[in-house]
């Protein structure tokens, strides 16, 4: 599978349970997260998707993270979950993908950042994007809500950071949380009504 040249594209959302603006995304990430810890909910959908053979397009993926303080010093819990709609050939195919096994970006968080891999789950994922308010649910494992902050200009859209060094793009709408909720892979957290930080962007990664 690491052999197989791959492409997948699409959209991602995201929460963490630092307050907003998360200082990662603008310490290239250096800087302290405002918790002990930083978790960090990531969920993707693939508008486009191939790997070698096997179409990967119109499935969900979902990646969580837990580091320490700094998040640029490793030591992360890294952990999956794959649409449970993906049939064998698909889940094979996308497991080594976001596992890292067939490089990419994830092959590079995985390689410098994570020292706890605690493996993939297949459960349905579902991936709301309304205009400004976005929502990821994984039954038994996470949710979490997030909304745009819009600009003052009027004009719909929200504020964005740019050239920024996050694995989704380098521009990132910014967002806040309604909700953020974790129960699996040995990790829990509740938030619920602080408005912790959210993004939300396209995704492009290739291998």
């Amino acid at each position: 599978m690491a052999g197989k040249n791959w492409t997948i594209s699409g959209e991602y959302i995201e929460s963490c349970n630092c307050e907003y603006l998360c200082p990662c995304i603008y310490t290239n990430p250096q800087g302290e997260a405002t918790d002990e810890h930083c978790v960090s909910l990531q969920a993707y959908r693939l508008d486009k998707g191939q790997c070698g053979d096997v179409d990967l397009t119109g499935l969900r993926f979902a990646l969580i993270i837990r580091s320490g303080r700094v998040m640029a010093d490793g030591g992360w819990v890294f952990a999956h979950v794959i649409d449970e709609s993906a049939d064998e050939a698909q889940r094979a195919a996308l497991g080594a993908i976001i596992s890292g096994e067939a490089g990419g970006i994830p092959g590079r968080i995985r390689d410098n950042l994570v020292s706890d891999y605690r493996g993939i789950q297949f459960k349905p994922i579902k991936f709301v994007k309304d205009g400004l308010h976005h929502e990821v649910d994984i039954p038994g494992v996470l949710s979490f809500e997030v909304d745009g902050v819009p600009s003052r200009n009027g004009n719909g859209e929200p504020f964005y950071l740019d050239n920024t060094a996050h694995p989704a793009n380098t521009r990132l709408a910014l967002a806040r949380s309604s909700h953020l909720r974790i129960d699996g892979f040995g990790l829990e957290l509740s938030m619920s009504g602080v408005g912790n930080n959210g993004h939300f962007a396209p995704f492009s990664w290739t291998g």
